[in-house]
C-alpha cells in the first residue's frame, strides 16, 4: 500500500510517528517543529506542518534561538525527547549554524530541516543563492558537515525513505547524537511520491543499557582497591543515563569523593557526604587539590574539557592512572584510560558488586569532610557579603538559591556567572542546575531557558543572563508569551563583559574592549552607556521590575514566583566584586612579545604554569 505525498508531508508523517524507549518507558521523541518560514520552506514543509495539526508548530523569534530552545528541551528530557527546527534558505539557514554547534557540542539531539536551493538548478540562482564557481552542488548548507553528527542532502523524494531512518538511528545513539541536519531543496519539498504505508507507521527506537566488559569491570575494581588516593569526577554523562543514584550508592559504599563537571553538576546532592563540588578552572579548592593528588582518577561520563582538566594541569600525581565510564568509546579512551565503553547506571551497578567492601582509609575519609565544611563556610561567607550596592554577583546567586525550591532549575550559559554558579551553586535535584557550557554560548540564556519550561512545565525556571548575553538574544520573551510558559529571569547588569573583562586583566591588557562605554578621544573610554532593561522586557510582554538592594532582589523573587507570565527582574552588581578561584589554571596563550609591562609579567606566569601540563599515554 502506497500513499501520494510531498516530500514535506511525508517528512512530517515519519517524524510524528518516532518513539523511543528505555527502561520499558516510551515517549514520543518530537515533541513539534519550532520553525520561521521563508520562500525556502513556507510552500513545502510549512504547508505540511498545517496539514498535520497534531504535531505542534511553534513560531519564535530567531533562528539560533529556536536551535537553542530545542537543545534546552532534549538536554532537560536526558535525550529521550527533542524538537525539530526549519528555516529557509540562505540567512534562515545559516543563522543556526551556532545553535547546531552548541547542541553537537553538548551531545544533545536536534533535527534540523532547512531549506535548500532548488534540485533542478534552472532557475538558479535563486534569491539568497550563494554561488560557487567551483560545483553547483554547493548551498550554505554545506556549513552544517562540521556541526552534524548526520547530515544530507535530499535532492529526490525517495531519498527520506533511507535518510529518515538514518537520521533516527544517530538521534536516538546515546554514543553519537548530536545535530542532524536534513537540507531540503525547495522543489523537492513540495514534489509528490508514491510513499509505502509502512514507513509512515509507529516505530519504537530502543535505547539499550550496554553492558561494560566483564574483564574490564574486573579490572577497574582491582584499580579501585590498589588506590590510596581514588577520585570520582562525573559528568553529564551520569545524569543522561539517569544513575545518580547509583553514584550516590557507590560513593557511600567506598567513600570515594566526586567532583563533578558543569554537565555532571546535580549527579549527588550537595549535601552528599561525598559530594566534593565542582571540578577544574571553575572548580573549589577540595575538588581540585583532591585530583592534584590523586593515583585513581574514574571518569563516569565526562568528556574531559579543557575546563574540567584545567588544560590537562588537574592531575599531578606522576603515579595518577584513569578508569573512563562512557557509553561513547571515543572518550572512554582519553587520558589513556583503562576504559569500560557502557552504560554509566549498569557499570557503576556492576563496579558497586565488583569493589565489594573495599573502602577508602578512614585519615583520607576525614580529608574529605575537612574540605567540604571548609568550602560550606567559604560558600556561606561569599552569600553574606553585604557587598555594595551595586550587589555582588555572589550575593545574587545565594539569594536565589535560598528563594528557590528543591526542584527548581536554575539555568545559565555564558559570562562570569557559570563559573561562580558551578563553585557555588548548591543543588538539591539532578535536574535542578542547567548550564549549556560546552560552547558556552551568549544567547542560549532566555531560549534555553523556555525549552526547559517545555519539557517539564510544573518546574519553576530561573534563568541567570548577563547584560550582553541578554542584548544578543531577548526576543524569545515574546515566544514564552505567546506559549504560555512562564520564566522568571534575572539580568545581571554589570555594564560589559564580566569574564572576558576579568580575563583580559589578567592577561595584562586591562580589560580592553570589554566595558559598554561611549566613545571619547578616538577611545571606548567615555560613560557607561545606559540600557533600560526593564523598558525593553516590559515592551515584549514580561513583568518587569528594577532591584537595587539585596532586599529589594529578594522580595523580586519572591513576587515573579507567584506571576502569572514571564517576569524579569534587573539587578546591577559589582563587576569588580568577583568569586575567585580555587587551586586552578586555564591555558590562555598571552603574547610572547609586547610593549606593555602588564603584558610581559603576565607571560612570565603564563610560561611557569604551563610547564605543569601533562601528556598521559
Amino acid at each position: 500500500m502506497v500513499r501520494k505525498l510531498t516530500t514535506a508531508q511525508a517528512v512530517i508523517g515519519f517524524l510524528k510517528n518516532q518513539f523511543v524507549s528505555r527502561d520499558g518507558q516510551e515517549r514520543q521523541f518530537f515533541a513539534g517543529c519550532f520553525g520561521i518560514f521563508g520562500h525556502g520552506n513556507v510552500a513545502g514543509l510549512g504547508q505540511a506542518l498545517q496539514q498535520n495539526l497534531d504535531f505542534p508548530y511553534y513560531l519564535c523569534r530567531n533562528e539560533q534561538a529556536m536551535v537553542h530552545t530545542a537543545a534546552a528541551f532534549a538536554k532537560m528530557s536526558n535525550r529521550l525527547r527533542t524538537m525539530v527546527c526549519t528555516s529557509s534558505i540562505g540567512p534562515g539557514a545559516t543563522n543556526m549554524i551556532t545553535g547546531a554547534a552548541a547542541a553537537t557540542v553538548n551531545r544533545v539531539p536536534v533535527l534540523l530541516l532547512p531549506g535548500d536551493i532548488f534540485a533542478r538548478r534552472n532557475v538558479a540562482p535563486v534569491l539568497q543563492q550563494l554561488e560557487s564557481w567551483r560545483s553547483q552542488s554547493i548551498s550554505v548548507n554545506d556549513c552544517f558537515k562540521p556541526v552534524s553528527r548526520y547530515w544530507d542532502r535530499i535532492e529526490r523524494p525517495e531519498q527520506i525513505l533511507t535518510a529518515l531512518p538514518e537520521a533516527m538511528r544517530v538521534l536516538a545513539s546515546p554514543s553519537h547524537t548530536g545535530v542532524v541536519t536534513l537540507a531540503m531543496p525547495q522543489d523537492v519539498q513540495a514534489e509528490a511520491f508514491d510513499f509505502p504505508e509502512a514507513f509512515l507507521e509507529k516505530r519504537t527506537w530502543v535505547i539499550q543499557r550496554p553492558r561494560g566488559d566483564a574483564e574490564s569491570v574486573r579490572r577497574a575494581a582491582e584499580w579501585i582497591r590498589a588506590a590510596r588516593r581514588p577520585l570520582i569526577i562525573s559528568g553529564g554523562g551520569t545524569i543522561y543515563s539517569e544513575a545518580t543514584e547509583a553514584l550516590s550508592r557507590l560513593a557511600a559504599q567506598t567513600g570515594i569523593p566526586v567532583a563533578e563537571t558543569q554537565a555532571g553538576k546535580g549527579s549527588l546532592c550537595f549535601d552528599h557526604p561525598q559530594e566534593v563540588g565542582a571540578m577544574g578552572v571553575t572548580g573549589t579548592p577540595g575538588a581540585n587539590i583532591l585530583a592534584r593528588e590523586a593515583d585513581l582518577v574514574i571518569g563516569v561520563g565526562t568528556r574531559y574539557s579543557d575546563f574540567t582538566t584545567a588544560s590537562k594541569t588537574a592531575f599531578q600525581n606522576p603515579a595518577v592512572r584513569f578508569i573512563n565510564i562512557n557509553v561513547a568509546e571515543f572518550d572512554a579512551f582519553k587520558h589513556a584510560a583503562l576504559p569500560v565503553v557502557a552504560d554509566a547506571r549498569m557499570a557503576l551497578h556492576e563496579l558497586a558488586g565488583a569493589v565489594g567492601d573495599d573502602h577508602v582509609e578512614k585519615a583520607y575519609s576525614e580529608r574529605i569532610d575537612t574540605f567540604r565544611a571548609e568550602w560550606e563556610k567559604e560558600v556561606d561567607r561569599i552569600y553574606n557579603l553585604r557587598h555594595g550596592p551595586p550587589i555582588s554577583q555572589g550575593e545574587v546567586i545565594g539569594v536565589l538559591n535560598r528563594i528557590s525550591g528543591p526542584r527548581d532549575v536554575v539555568l545559565n550559559a555564558a559570562g562570569s556567572a557559570p563559573g561562580d554558579l558551578h563553585k557555588l551553586w548548591r543543588t538539591r535535584d539532578p535536574k535542578g542546575y542547567h548550564l549549556e557550557y560546552g560552547y558556552s554560548t551568549m544567547g542560549y540564556e532566555i531560549a534555553g531557558g523556555l525549552g526547559v519550561k517545555m519539557a517539564d512545565p510544573e518546574r519553576e525556571v530561573y534563568v541567570l543572563v548577563g547584560d550582553g548575553s541578554y542584548l544578543m538574544m531577548a526576543q524569545e520573551i515574546l515566544t514564552s508569551i505567546q506559549e504560555g510558559y512562564k520564566l522568571n529571569i534575572v539580568v545581571l547588569d554589570n555594564h560589559g563583559f564580566s569574564s572576558i573583562g576579568g580575563l583580559s586583566r589578567v592577561c595584562g591588557s586591562g580589560g580592553f574592549g570589554t566595558e559598554y562605554r561611549a566613545r571619547r578621544d578616538g577611545q571606548l573610554q567615555g560613560e557607561f552607556l545606559a540600557v533600560d532593561f526593564v523598558a525593553n522586557a516590559s515592551s515584549l510582554g514580561a513583568r518587569a521590575v528594577r532591584a537595587r538592594t539585596r532586599e529589594e532582589f529578594a522580595e523580586a523573587l519572591q513576587e515573579m514566583r507567584n506571576a502569572d507570565r514571564t517576569s524579569v527582574v534587573v539587578v546591577e552588581t559589582d563587576i569588580n566584586a568577583r568569586v575567585p578561584g580555587y587551586e586552578s589554571w586555564w591555558d590562555v596563550p598571552i603574547a610572547e612579545v609586547s610593549e606593555m609591562e602588564t603584558v610581559r609579567s603576565a607571560r612570565k606566569d603564563f610560561e611557569a604554569a604551563r610547564k605543569k601540563e601533562r601528556y598521559f599515554f
